[in-house]
């Protein structure tokens, strides 16, 4: 599973230009690749379904499923000045949606109830599935109280129905800063959250875990060859087409 969060970046000639080197430099994929642009763009990754159609008579009958997400969702309707309703996600199609970022944590003073609140909207959605963001700060990490940190922050797996989210591990300080744990303890983490996870479910569900923290098609390898690592949450690396492209291929490569 490869997802490219795209954050408050992109416009329509970006769009035109990614989609281009994206399908140019990349072989289609049996597994999850999926795109969560800004909101207001969304519909306009349609261009995406012209160029298909005509990729899959040149690449042997395989048909492309990109999927189109949600940076974020609202966990109510109405008077909500700003907010963006599950329901209106559903309208287009949308597959899945990314909650907890960081940014939101941190930008919009997203909490354990807020984030709980809208795993429970989202678990009565017709989107197929959810991503749940945690990590810890540099602070946080220099302290050696990660794991306590993420314990805390999934607190909320009680409310979820854990068949269909996944969990994305992204180290705050690692974001846009080109700093990367390394891929050994990356991949102990993942396993703790596996851990941790399973043991809070009730049916003992393990979950996919994903990495996301200045991920590259640089370092990309070093960390999907790790065991527990199931993909990754690109931010930066995923606005230019070619980049992502690799990154898919790299993963392809690995698993």
């Amino acid at each position: 599973m490869i997802i490219a969060n795209w954050k408050s970046n992109g416009g329509l000639m970006m769009i035109q230009d990614w989609t281009s080197d994206f399908i140019n430099s990349c072989s289609p994929k049996d597994f999850y690749v999926g795109i969560a642009p800004p909101v207001i763009y969304i519909s306009d990754f349609s261009l995406l379904e012209w160029d298909l159609d005509t990729l899959e008579e040149r690449s042997n009958n395989k048909i492309w499923d990109i999927k189109i997400g949600a940076q974020d969702v609202d966990h109510s309707s109405g008077s909500r000045t700003g907010a963006v309703a599950i329901k209106m996600f559903e309208d287009f199609g949308i597959d899945f949606a990314i909650i907890g970022h960081s940014e939101r944590r941190e930008h919009f003073n997203e909490d354990n109830d807020l984030i709980k609140q809208k795993i429970i909207a989202l678990n009565g959605s017709n989107l197929k599935t959810k991503i749940l963001c945690i990590g810890e700060t540099k602070e946080e990490n220099d302290k050696g109280i990660t794991k306590d940190v993420l314990k805390n922050q999934l607190e909320v797996v009680d409310a979820m129905d854990l068949e269909n989210f996944i969990i994305a591990y992204e180290p705050v300080w690692a974001i846009g800063s080109g700093l990367t744990p390394d891929p050994k303890d990356i991949n102990e983490i993942h396993k703790y959250i596996k851990d941790v996870v399973q043991s809070t479910s009730a049916n003992n569900l393990v979950p996919k875990v994903m990495y996301g923290g200045s991920v590259t098609d640089k370092n990309a390898e070093s960390f999907f060859t790790e065991q527990f690592v199931d993909g990754a949450l690109v931010g930066g690396a995923s606005l230019n087409g070619k980049t992502f492209a690799n990154i898919v291929n790299i993963y392809s490569s690995t698993k």
